[in-house]
C-alpha cells in the first residue's frame, strides 16, 4: 500500500479543466457505451499519480486499446478500488457522509445495476448538496439529487 497522499485538490482541478472536454491524451469512449468510468479513472490518476499494470485486476491505460476493464467499466472500477491490495488508489464503500472531494459515487438507474460513475467536487453530508463532475453526462458541480436514479454507493479513496 502507498504512503503517498491522495491530491484531492488535484481531483478538482482535473475535473474542473476536463469536464466539459476531452483529454487528447486519453480516448474518448462517449460512442461506444460512454465516458464516464474513463473520466473519473483520470481525475483519480491525477490524485494519485499510479496506476496499477496487473494484466488480471489492475487499473492502467495506456491506448485506447490497451487499457484494463477496470479503467473504464462502471463495476469494475469499483471492484477495483474495494479490493485492490496492490499498486494504485484503493478505497471502500462508504455512505455519503464520509465522502470528500476526490471520491466516487456511482448510480443505477434500474436498480439492478450501476451504470453511471461521478466525481465527488464538493462533499457534503446529504445527497441533496454533494456536487459531482462527469462525462457522458457531462457536468461539475451537479447536485447528486438532480439524477434520476435509484440507488446509489459511495467509495472513499485512501489512496
Amino acid at each position: 500500500m502507498s504512503k503517498e497522499k491522495y491530491n484531492r485538490e488535484k481531483v478538482y482541478e482535473y475535473a474542473k479543466k476536463w469536464a466539459y472536454s476531452r483529454n487528447p491524451q486519453y480516448y474518448n469512449y462517449d460512442a461506444i457505451g460512454g465516458d464516464c468510468t474513463n473520466f473519473v479513472s483520470q481525475c483519480i490518476f491525477s490524485g494519485c499519480n499510479q496506476m496499477n499494470y496487473n494484466k488480471n485486476n489492475g487499473w492502467y491505460y495506456i491506448n485506447g486499446n490497451n487499457k484494463s476493464p477496470s479503467w473504464t467499466g462502471v463495476e469494475f472500477l469499483y471492484d477495483f478500488l474495494v479490493y485492490n491490495k496492490g499498486a494504485g488508489p484503493f478505497g471502500k464503500e462508504t455512505t455519503i457522509n464520509n465522502l470528500d472531494i476526490g471520491d466516487v459515487i456511482q448510480l443505477s438507474f434500474d436498480g439492478v445495476k450501476f451504470s453511471h460513475t461521478m466525481i465527488v467536487i464538493q462533499s457534503s453530508k446529504s445527497i441533496l448538496d454533494t456536487l459531482v463532475a462527469a462525462h457522458t453526462f457531462d457536468t461539475f458541480g451537479k447536485k447528486v439529487s438532480d439524477y434520476d436514479f435509484y440507488k446509489y454507493r459511495c467509495v472513499h479513496i485512501e489512496f
